[in-house]
């Protein structure tokens, strides 16, 4: 985040992270923003359509980008693979310059309007730290581990918003309560995965869900079983 801005968009962003504190990402910030980048009026309302709406969202994935670049730079194979996961979100939320950017974040995307924005913005940390980790898991477990892992994350981003501990350790302990319930239920589906029976139950919602995240839609004929609608 401190390596000097060189698109029109990655100015107006650098240009508004001092306003946002005291505006929160909104059309007064990105106004300060324009005015301060030297970006034209014209360029500025091209590159972020919905103004400091689109800010607020290069600034999610910037600290997305510099987690990913940390946990290259980390040696992940001398942990545990649960220890992996907990660096890797703490990385995101080291990565932050100012809890108020987020915190004004937060609000943004609670508003009804901008709520399919964050979820997909949650989801898409998720994503980068399950494939930074290399997972390559192609059925339901592509699902549960992005959704569960989405879940530790806001869960823990509300946490350290409200954290005064030293170093937020509370955070950091929270955080590792939530990973090892993960990891329970790691195990637990492991475990349905090992017995014949559990298994063959899987075996619709599995390809139904593979088929889902292909890029064709899945043809009314094609759907085994049950899982044809009448």
């Amino acid at each position: 985040m401190t390596t000097e801005p060189t698109s029109p968009k990655e100015k107006l962003l650098q240009a508004a992270l001092m306003h946002v504190p005291f505006d929160g990402w909104s059309p007064a910030a990105f106004d300060a923003a324009v005015d301060d980048s030297g970006v034209e009026r014209a360029v500025a309302d091209s590159v972020c359509p919905r103004g400091a709406v689109d800010l607020a969202i290069a600034y999610h994935n910037q600290g997305d980008a510099v987690m990913v670049q940390r946990m290259k730079e980390t040696d992940l194979e001398a942990m545990r693979y649960s220890e992996r996961v907990a660096a890797a979100v703490r990385y995101r939320l080291e990565a932050v310059e100012d809890k108020e950017l987020v915190r004004r974040g937060t609000t943004l995307f609670a508003l009804p309007m901008y709520a399919p924005d964050g979820a997909k913005l949650i989801w898409g940390t998720a994503d980068a730290i399950w494939t930074a980790l290399g997972d390559t898991s192609d059925d339901v477990n592509w699902y549960t581990k992005r959704a569960t892992l989405s879940g530790v994350y806001s869960a823990t981003v509300l946490y350290w918003l409200g954290d005064s501990s030293e170093d937020h350790a509370d955070t950091w302990a929270f955080l590792d309560r939530r990973i090892e319930n993960v990891m329970q239920i790691e195990k637990l589906k492991a475990q349905v995965n090992k017995n014949p029976v559990l298994s063959k139950l899987m075996t619709g919602p599995n390809w139904l869900l593979s088929r889902v995240k292909a890029p064709n839609p899945v043809p009314q004929s094609d759907l085994p079983g049950r899982w044809t609608r009448p």
